[in-house]
């Protein structure tokens, strides 16, 4: 798709802007640039400005007219920043995009963008197929020629992509508990809870209700389930193993208090 689709520029009066569009355009994947009889050469400027995007700049085609650019295109979007036209169609950048996308594999699209200081004339726009309008703050609609290029390559872009077939989705194979596996759990989880002394033993209720949504949300599968009950077995041995240790620390004292008594 986005090899279809080329970026025209009228008499553009200023090289940098002309490198600044290649740049745009190769970080969105166009690559076919055509120039309306430019005011200015491919300089020094435009090159750098593109920031590696040279490639765009030696490849880019220059004509004499809009109607030698857009000659073998069956659709051509123009762009304004107003509709100058009410009898052609005015899209956004992407129901622009959608347009490209519904031509692909039949014809070559163009972008058209005017002039720096006053964009297309009516002339022009009227050789459009459709107009596109960026929909910036309407206090404030200043955007500058590369600007206006990036947003549209990128819709494109975002259609394009968008139009992919997506790889197959990785099958789940994961086993997930059942009803009473999860039920062992929880019971085990309560009398864990109850043994360290986290919750009390005569409202379990409210904690456990929590830790039961808690855990439906997480959806743990059977691995994880034993895991977790793995983890609690654990707990219990240690609790055991301090509480045979205290009985054994308390034996010790009275071993101890009673001989100091005798």
């Amino acid at each position: 798709m986005l090899d279809q689709v080329r970026v025209v520029l009228i008499e553009t009066s200023h090289s940098g802007n002309i490198g600044s569009v290649a740049r745009a355009m190769k970080t969105m994947g166009l690559t076919q640039l055509v120039l309306v009889s430019p005011k200015v050469d491919i300089d020094g400027q435009a090159i750098a400005l593109s920031a590696g995007a040279s490639d765009v700049l030696a490849n880019a085609k220059i004509v004499s007219t809009l109607a030698e650019a857009i000659a073998d295109c069956r659709l051509v979007i123009g762009t304004s920043h107003k509709t100058k036209n009410p009898d052609v169609p005015v899209l956004d950048p992407r129901q622009a995009a959608a347009k490209v996308r519904d031509e692909r594999g039949s014809a070559t699209a163009a972008l058209v963008f005017g002039r720096e200081s006053n964009g297309m004339n009516n002339e022009e726009l009227r050789l459009c197929t459709y107009h596109v309008c960026i929909p910036a703050n309407p206090d404030y609609t200043s955007l500058n020629l590369a600007m206006a290029v990036q947003v549209l390559s990128y819709e494109l872009r975002m259609t394009a992509l968008a139009a992919q077939p997506q790889p197959a989705a990785e099958s789940d194979e994961r086993v997930y508990p059942t009803s009473e596996q999860l039920e062992g759990f929880y019971q085990h989880l309560e009398k864990t809870l109850d043994l360290t002394g986290f919750i009390i033993r005569a409202h379990p209720g409210h904690i456990m209700i929590k830790l039961r949504r808690l855990f439906s949300r997480a959806k743990p599968d059977e691995l994880e389930l034993n895991i977790l009950r793995g983890i609690l077995t654990s707990v219990q041995k240690f609790a055991a193993g301090v509480g045979r240790g205290r009985e054994q620390e308390a034996r010790e004292a009275v071993t101890v208090a009673s001989k100091q008594d005798q």
